[in-house]
């Protein structure tokens, strides 16, 4: 394809008297990890909700692929080629590790309803190459002793990365990850930029991500956009925007401090 992976256009949302997002442009290419940072209430979530299709803006374009998808129903992104985290993880808590992963792989399987209850042919093959789908993520992702554990019994940084490997098996070209580091300590989150940076290259993926630890997106990401106050106030490498003073002043809130060591 040519052009953006992902082309947001002007995109304007309100809740009552509140703009929560105002006027936006942003776009992420294939390949790309993109980071969306700002302080609480910039706006960061409301985007990836708008891209999700749980919202539905008041103005703008989202367009992926080339496709206008502004007006599409939130259970088509996924077949889009769309998959997202969650800030609070958002797991079946009742079923195992191996159950989400078979789960987030539905939308990708031939069986419906009354073709999955008859057993018509071809059933067994799809479940069985969506377990082994499942098992080879949940290796890859070091939770193959957790595959038949219920999820709701996992620390919170396991059942993030069961959330991660179930947006994986759905073989998306857009990764939106929301909060990744949130609940982890300093050697996870090191961990995790080199987990994110592994599953782009394994998988060919775009990564969008909205995230609060500057040292994380710095090392992250190729490109970042700033928020705030529902506007982008900066666009660039992290090296430029982290020098930028209105970043500075409206993400730390002191130009003083030392963005690297947030």
């Amino acid at each position: 394809m040519t052009g953006p992976l992902l082309e947001i256009t002007d995109l304007t949302i309100r809740f009552g008297g509140l703009v929560a997002v105002d006027g936006l442009d942003l776009r992420v290419n294939a390949g790309e990890i993109v980071g969306l940072i700002g302080p609480n209430g910039a706006g960061k979530t409301t985007v990836f909700n708008c891209i999700s299709r749980f919202y539905q803006p008041d103005r703008g374009t989202i367009r992926f692929k080339g496709r206008d998808i502004t007006s599409s129903r939130s259970h088509e992104i996924i077949r889009f080629g769309i998959a997202r985290t969650f800030q609070n993880v958002e797991l079946c808590r009742s079923m195992t590790a191996l159950e989400n992963l078979l789960v987030g792989q539905h939308v990708a399987m031939r069986g419906g309803v009354i073709r999955d209850g008859l057993r018509l042919p071809g059933v067994g093959a799809d479940e069985a190459r969506a377990t082994q789908r499942a098992d080879e993520m949940l290796e890859l992702l070091g939770l193959t002793r957790d595959r038949d554990r219920v999820v709701s019994t996992l620390p919170f940084g396991l059942q993030k990365l069961v959330e991660l490997g179930r947006a994986l098996v759905s073989d998306p070209a857009l990764l939106l990850l929301d909060e990744p580091t949130a609940g982890a300590d300093k050697q996870e989150i090191q961990g995790l930029a080199d987990l994110i940076r592994r599953m782009r290259d394994r998988f060919d993926l775009s990564v969008l991500v909205v995230e609060h630890d500057m040292s994380f997106v710095m090392g992250l990401c190729d490109r970042l956009s700033v928020l705030d106050f529902g506007r982008r106030i900066a666009e660039g490498a992290p090296a430029d925007v982290r020098n930028d003073p209105a970043v500075i002043e409206a993400y730390l809130g002191e130009p003083e401090v030392e963005v690297t060591e947030v």
